[in-house]
């Protein structure tokens, strides 16, 4: 994605609190929403009496008019990498777009997930959960200067007159309706999260 990458929750809350990505947490965006990924399963910190900051992850790109979102900007800190993290934050963000509203859910229909193809944790997390590939956009997404932020790229020859420090992103989309989770994807989902 075009910010971090961020190593240490200090970063992370850094960008986000005192830098250029707190438009992410803008109260007055009702597309978008961002929410602190806590590991209950580490002692209280100091951040949270609860356990500790893992990442954060959003509802981006929400529609009221279609009853969708994606779940986007997932970022889990690397201690927190290869665990339960990532598939219980997801699992419950799905639980709760699909959840009606008269059971405290949002009641949407349709739930995205896009992903770099230079991250494939990303897309086996997607699908683990139940999303299924509806397709690919090439040269989806460009970060000026992203090779000096470490960002990695399509691996292709870039376009012509492109910065060479210029990386491009192509993405795998991946869509999940409230069929498919009646159909076996909140299963899946219970599955990996039980795990």
């Amino acid at each position: 994605m075009s910010m971090g990458p961020w190593k240490t929750a200090q970063e992370l809350e850094s960008a986000f609190y005192d830098g250029q990505d707190r438009h992410i947490l803008s109260f007055d965006n009702p597309e978008s929403f961002a929410f602190a990924i806590i590991d209950k399963t580490r002692p209280p910190s100091s951040d949270d009496s609860d356990g500790e900051l893992a990442g954060t992850i959003s509802y981006i790109n929400t529609s009221v008019a279609n009853l969708s979102t994606e779940l986007g900007f997932v970022v889990v800190l690397p201690p927190y990498q290869r665990s339960h993290v990532a598939v219980n934050a997801a699992g419950l963000m799905l639980q709760n777009a699909f959840d009606s509203r008269d059971n405290g859910g949002l009641g949407l229909y349709q739930v995205h997930w896009k992903s770099s193809i230079s991250n494939p944790a990303s897309f086996r997390l997607a699908e683990k959960l139940g999303f299924e590939t509806v397709g690919m956009t090439k040269w989806h997404m460009r970060f000026p200067k992203g090779a000096t932020k470490g960002k990695v790229g399509n691996g292709r020859v870039l376009p012509p007159g492109s910065d060479p420090d210029d990386i491009w992103r192509d993405t795998v989309e991946l869509s999940m309706s409230w069929e498919d989770w009646q159909n076996g994807a909140r299963d899946k989902t219970q599955t990996a999260m039980s795990r």
